[in-house]
């Protein structure tokens, strides 16, 4: 039988792979419940308009969960976002240059359904890479 923590991760991990590597924008209402709580793009509908302008500014964008951790009924996912700007990002026109960006997200999960997501991107390296500025390790 599978823990709390188990289930909750498995539906964060398939809610990810459908919306954000498919882009099934409409899984959204299978995923996320009636009283769901965006807390990093202010809505449902601001979350499916943000992942769309991501989709047409990298449309061979790919998240992959790096690491994942569930504690009761949150989920928080390490992840990064892989790509190339190929279209128009916040003003800027496509550069042809790779994205390799890490980003972190909290979940709630209740009874199966996405309740509550905020999430942190690194932009200043997303940004510099955008631009062909590649940090010096």
């Amino acid at each position: 039988m599978k823990s709390l923590e188990q289930s909750n991760m498995e539906t964060v991990s398939a809610f990810i792979e459908a919306f954000w590597n498919r882009s099934e924008w409409d899984c959204a209402d299978r995923f996320l419940s009636d009283d769901y709580v965006e807390l990093s793009y202010q809505s449902k509908d601001g979350l499916k308009t943000f992942a769309a302008k991501i989709m047409d500014a990298f449309p061979d964008k790919r998240y992959e969960v790096e690491e994942i951790i569930g504690q009761g009924d949150k989920v928080l996912v390490r992840m990064t976002v892989k790509g190339t700007h190929q279209g128009m990002f916040f003003g800027t026109a496509p550069t042809g240059n790779q994205i390799d960006v890490t980003l972190y997200r909290q979940y709630r999960v209740a009874d199966g359904l996405i309740t509550e997501h905020r999430g942190w991107i690194d932009m200043v390296t997303m940004w510099n890479q955008i631009q062909g500025n590649r940090p010096v390790a």
